[in-house]
């Protein structure tokens, strides 16, 4: 497929201050629009100038939120780093194409036309490249990138639409941590559910982030910056913070002597993170032995009582490792390692963003050069 390139006529102006860039309120200059049709399939790539869509009030998505997204970050190299000393730095994505093959597994649950992954990767690639000057140069800053595909047939009937749109958009971000890396207090969700086994948990689409606005609003009501959720069915089985994936590190030491490190398994409800995934080869690496099996609440209160919970954090695409300092549930609350930021956590934190801005070797070819 050939993508045809529209420039923006002006430009507009960047953000003067990183430091107050926040987060997914400003956008570059262009974006990424790809059509789809049944019988024709993808067609139609195009980088165009950001702007408004028009679609008609009848647009399936809007009924029946048949779409899908995905969330990543392009990152500018320190001028030290990036081997020609020509003082941009270049410009670098992780693991995109992991992104785009979790959007087809989404795609293949939500009923939408898988989309071409090499035509996705290219077509982000030549987007970030034109619209470079919008990637922060602050520490910690990043350009976040939101693909997404929406269903556009104008119908209000029960079915998998036949029309779509793939976009991609971009929006510089600040840094996660403004104040330093700071553990969060979470609150476990004991009366609503996420999702179960069978539904759409496991992958990225919109109806599950509404479905955990309630959980998110009555842990900020009860003073705590997260909710964790358990599983549908019994409700005892630990799954994932609102936007993480979460582990715990076990004073238990496993064949080689080291604490173990435990998260709950991938089987069906919860997303697969690629923070995730990089977490626990990470772990690997430095000789941990990382456990993912199912985890019971009951299992982490024990294991707290006994002194043998040294730490716990979550894994995700915007902080990329977030520790935890307090974890409540029903009316225990469990402090973990002083409320202070863990070893490992630490470790990760400054290893996983080592890689992505270029400051340490990317041992598992996971950068990929813009």
């Amino acid at each position: 497929m050939n993508i045809t390139v529209t420039k923006a006529s002006e430009l507009k102006p960047l953000p003067t201050d990183e430091s107050a860039l926040g987060f997914g309120r400003i956008f570059t200059d262009h974006m990424f629009v790809m059509k789809y049709q049944e019988g024709r399939g993808w067609f139609d790539g195009e980088i165009k100038p950001f702007g408004d869509l028009s679609l008609s009030p009848a647009s399936m998505v809007l009924h029946y939120a048949q779409e899908i997204f995905e969330g990543l970050k392009a990152y500018r190299v320190s001028e030290g780093n990036d081997g020609d000393g020509d003082g941009n730095g270049k410009v670098q994505l992780f693991r995109p194409d992991e992104n785009f093959a979790r959007l087809n597994v989404s795609a293949e649950r939500l009923v939408i036309p898988k989309l071409p992954e090499d035509v996705c990767l290219s077509a982000l690639k030549e987007l970030v490249r034109l619209d470079s000057r919008w990637v922060p140069r602050s520490n910690g800053a990043s350009l976040y990138i939101r693909p997404f595909v929406i269903a556009t047939d104008h119908f209000i009937g029960v079915s998998p639409a036949q029309t779509y749109l793939f976009i991609i958009i971009m929006s510089p971000s600040g840094a996660y941590y403004k104040t330093g890396f700071s553990p969060v207090g979470i609150r476990i969700e004991e009366e609503y559910v996420r999702t179960v086994k069978g539904g759409t948990g496991f992958v990225k689409t919109g109806g599950n982030y509404a479905a955990s606005l309630i959980g998110q609003e009555r842990a900020h009501a009860d003073g705590y910056d997260q909710v964790l959720w358990l599983d549908g069915r019994e409700r005892k089985y630990i799954e994932e913070v609102g936007s993480m994936n979460i582990f715990f590190v076990i004073n238990e030491s496993g064949a080689d002597g080291k604490p173990r490190v435990i998260t709950p398994a991938i089987e069906g409800s919860i997303l697969s993170g690629i923070t995730r995934k990089s977490v626990i080869t990470l772990c690997r690496d430095r000789g941990y032995e990382v456990e993912e099996r199912r985890v019971s609440i009951d299992e982490i209160i024990a294991l707290y009582d006994a002194g043998k919970l040294i730490e716990s954090f979550g894994t995700g695409t915007a902080a990329v490792i977030s520790p935890v300092g307090r974890l409540k549930y029903k009316t225990r609350v469990l402090s973990l390692n002083g409320g202070k930021t863990g070893e490992l956590a630490a470790w990760l934190f400054d290893t996983m963003t080592g890689i992505q801005y270029g400051r340490l070797p990317d041992p598992h070819g996971w950068m990929f050069s813009v």
